[in-house]
């Protein structure tokens, strides 16, 4: 509905243009854009504000010039008003809103879709826990979180990709390959002792079992020096087990990604070097050293000199380190190299999910980014914050097989994948999140994604029911009488179903795809009102007709939103 009213504004507009009213040429961006308070109008425009100037006369002066050009045969607005100091409201007519009630069911799962995207290519990497255990729940809300983002931007005319980067360089993958062999030793009865910064978990004592069961005692005569690399294939073992359980976890929440890129790659192949060969060739590269940071220093951080990146020259705080008194690289070298390997491959945007605790590392990614390829806007980085379990309001302990945090596979195995996604998403993901294991499976209207399921259950029912009856379901097919739809309730159902296109868009040019929840609560919440003050199976056989389409159609809006969410949209609960 929308799109009738921008395209009315501009036609108008063009005329005025015509008349000499208004300049030739391209003109001052203006809003077409819903008033909160619905008696306002469906619509509303500031084109008479910004173009007053342009026209030397004033807003609400141009405004009632522009109403003087609505073109006299057109249906669609029933009536319009200047209202401030020069807004345009205007009143979609009735019958043109009830069309959208068709228009839904024939779009069927593509109702909402647009192509306001272009075909702009974006890669959204997210997740990319350390592969050094499993994925605890913060790491399914990150998860959860960019496979909204992505597919929101899919719908709405995107060319996207999903990847994973896989951080299986560093110093924590060798603590990983030690953890394992100690706790392989202990296995034929050694005495170990797991120093500090080691992973004590269960997990490691199920990788080392796997060890041991795939090549019994080869790795005893392995001296155990911490202070050098674990054997190679050790390591790659226990990753290979560590990245299968990722992939089944991440499967069970129904996420899936189309590229899984190994930070290994990046020194096999040269690309850090090559990256700081980039920024060198730019003048970007110095010895110094840096002051020490405030608060607890980073493990890569030294009073030496190094090698440092001119970052404060694209806004960064500081000029950041790339490489270790020793010469190797440092986690930021690999991240910057890593990101202009992403800029190389000819995306229009890269987005990127982090934990919340990451926030500082925004700006040094992106100044390096900028540096090398001269595009200022290139990355965006969304910012998660944590998930705080609670069992009826009090917090959950940790978990038992892994010591220090609760895996997302324990969480999916209680409440099951749609309550995970669903209520992931009910929070921006700026905001800390409180997710109750009891309400999670509870079913009440208090659970956000019973509530929703429920209602597109419920419009199932009634037409199990309309089938008991010996009615024909195509009733509401929507080809009917809809003019006996008049009622409050009804205009205001089908004129929230009309937003959601641009909730869509909205929740896709803004990286916010908890609007997605928030809109199939308020849809769900409208319906519910609806159908329990309302008889949809009445006698009349065309109001019959006309309120099963018009639930139809909700049913069909609920469907798209929750398979967009990833989750189940069922037909009985």
């Amino acid at each position: 509905m929308r799109q009738i009213i921008e395209n009315l504004v501009s036609g108008i507009i063009k005329q005025l243009q015509d008349e000499g009213i208004l300049p030739s040429g391209e003109l001052p961006e203006y809003k077409v854009e819903r008033p909160r308070d619905e008696s306002h109008g469906d619509f509303a425009t500031n084109a008479a504000l910004v173009l007053s100037r342009f026209a030397k006369m004033k807003p609400r002066d141009l405004a009632d010039k522009m109403l003087s050009a609505l073109p006299a045969n057109q249906k669609e607005v029933d009536r319009w008003e200047v209202a401030g100091p020069g807004f345009i409201n205007f009143h979609i007519a009735p019958d043109r809103i009830r069309q959208l009630i068709p228009d839904i069911l024939k779009a069927k799962q593509n109702y909402g879709t647009s192509k306001v995207g272009a075909g702009k290519r974006i890669l959204v990497e997210f997740v990319s826990a350390n592969p050094t255990g499993p994925m605890h729940v913060g790491h399914g809300r990150g998860a959860v979180m960019g496979d909204a983002i992505a597919s929101v931007l899919q719908v709405t005319g995107h060319k996207v990709e999903r990847e994973y980067y896989i951080n299986d360089a560093g110093n924590q993958v060798g603590v990983l390959g030690w953890s394992v062999m100690l706790r392989y030793f202990e296995l034929y009865n050694r005495s170990i002792t797991m120093p500090e910064g080691c992973y004590p978990a269960q997990y490691v004592v199920d990788i080392a079992k796997a060890l041991k069961e795939q090549d019994g005692d080869k790795w005893l005569s392995v001296e155990l020096d911490m202070t050098s690399s674990p054997p190679a294939q050790v390591v790659d073992f226990a990753m290979d087990m560590i990245m299968g359980w990722i992939r089944n976890e991440l499967a069970t929440v129904n996420i899936h990604f189309d590229n899984w890129f190994s930070e290994r790659t990046l020194h096999a192949d040269g690309k850090i070097e090559a990256t700081i060969e980039q920024l060198t060739a730019k003048g970007l590269i110095y010895e110094g050293v840096l002051a020490p940071p405030k608060g607890k220093l980073p493990d890569d951080w030294e009073a030496r000199p190094q090698l440092l990146f001119k970052s404060t020259q694209f806004g960064d705080a500081e000029d950041r380190a790339l490489k270790k008194s020793d010469g190797s690289a440092t986690y930021f070298a690999a991240d910057i190299a890593y990101h202009f390997e992403k800029a190389g491959r000819g995306f229009d945007l890269l987005i990127d999910v982090w934990g919340a605790d990451h926030g500082g590392y925004v700006k040094r990614v992106q100044a390096a980014l900028t540096a090398l390829t001269d595009k200022k806007n290139l990355l965006e980085v969304e910012l998660v914050q944590m998930v705080n379990l609670v069992r009826g309001g009090e917090p959950v302990k940790m978990s038992k097989r892994d010591g220090t945090f609760v895996t997302l596979a324990e969480v999916v195995e209680e409440v099951g994948s749609d309550a995970v996604r669903f209520i992931f998403l009910t929070r921006s993901g700026g905001a800390p999140l409180d997710f109750d294991l009891e309400l999670a499976v509870s079913k009440s209207n208090d659970n956000p994604v019973y509530y929703v399921q429920y209602a597109h259950a419920r419009i199932h029912a009634v037409y199990r029911q309309l089938a008991e009856k010996g009615l024909s379901v195509s009733l509401g097919d929507g080809k009917g009488d809809l003019s006996c739809l008049t009622q409050d309730a009804e205009m205001s159902l089908i004129r929230l179903l009309g937003t959601y296109p641009e909730m869509l868009e909205g929740a896709a040019l803004h990286r916010e795809p908890h609007r997605v929840p928030y809109y199939l609560i308020d849809l769900a919440s409208a319906f519910h009102t609806y159908y329990n003050s309302h008889r949809i199976l009445d006698d009349d056989v065309v109001l019959l007709g006309a309120r099963l389409s018009l639930i139809n159609a909700v049913r069909q809006v609920l469907a798209n939103g929750l398979t967009l969410l990833g989750v189940t949209a069922p037909e009985k609960m």
